[in-house]
């Protein structure tokens, strides 16, 4: 059994800003996600920009945030919001849901594919293996607020969270960090390395991330105020797997669906419309 370190939620401070490790890591995932696009823009024939990747960038972290937090309210405290409208906008108190931020960073590549002409899952496709470090340094930082903490567990490295009572519990942080983060970043970096089809890169992030969150929630704590101890359906499904199964299903769609097109067809569709000049 080992015992958590307990972090100071608080990396610095300056005055009287607070500059919060869960905030860093953010940052971290962003920035390490540019980065990784620029590397990818760099190759020759990419069809990306420089100025392409940042402005796909601050579309995905506009979506992240906004439709993180919307999605944690609606999915996971929507009683509460009828009750206190104003819960929505507390941010600092924290309460983001991948699942809404998924959602978000949808909507947020539907406007980027409008403003610059570009498929939609071309777009997806080159995204797609960006925010898995996102995903890592977002569970480092759930990790680092001793929160999500997993469900009692005996095993070797079980730990004792101090908000979660003096049971030891798995480490489901790490769990989703090493899966969600480190193992969907190593495979779809690869796949994706070579030249893929249209929709397959997108299809296997959308596999893996689902396949991966289903399998965490057996070993993470479910969220108790959602009624009968977490489980939503049938006595053991959680929130997190009841989303995820659309995930798993809609990328293996996309995956049969682009390797079931015919080269032809993919060249055909990949034809972009010439930008209108603008004043």
């Amino acid at each position: 059994m080992l015992t958590f370190p307990e972090f100071d939620p608080i990396a610095f401070e300056i005055g009287p800003l607070q500059v919060h490790w869960y905030g860093l890591m953010y940052l971290v995932g962003f920035a390490g996600g540019w980065w990784l696009g620029m590397v990818r823009a760099a190759k020759p024939h990419s069809g990306w920009t420089t100025a392409q990747v940042t402005d796909a960038l601050f579309f995905v972290a506009l979506g992240v945030v906004l439709g993180g937090r919307l999605g944690y309210v609606m999915f996971y405290a929507s009683g509460e919001l009828l009750s206190d409208p104003l819960l929505l906008f507390r941010i600092w108190e924290g309460g983001m849901s991948f699942h809404g931020g998924f959602l978000g960073v949808l909507a947020g590549m539907w406007w980027f594919t409008r403003k610059y002409r570009k498929k939609f899952f071309d777009v997806m496709d080159f995204v797609a293996p960006l925010v898995t470090i996102g995903l890592a340094a977002g569970r480092l930082g759930n990790f680092i607020n001793g929160e999500l903490w997993g469900r009692v567990s005996h095993v070797p490295w079980a730990m004792v969270f101090p908000q979660a009572g003096p049971e030891p519990r798995h480490p489901s942080q790490l769990y989703e960090f090493f899966l969600e983060g480190v193992v969907l970043f190593i495979v779809l970096w690869l796949f994706s390395a070579k030249p893929r089809p249209r929709m397959a890169v997108s299809g296997l992030f959308s596999v893996c991330y689902g396949s991966f969150r289903f399998i965490v929630e057996f070993f993470r704590q479910p969220d108790a105020h959602m009624g009968d101890g977490g489980f939503i359906a049938f006595g053991w499904l959680t929130m997190g797997q009841l989303l995820s199964l659309p995930m798993i299903l809609l990328g293996g769609g996309l995956l049969w669906w682009a390797y079931r097109r015919t080269p032809e067809q993919d060249h055909k569709t990949s034809q972009s419309k010439p930008l209108k000049n603008t004043p």
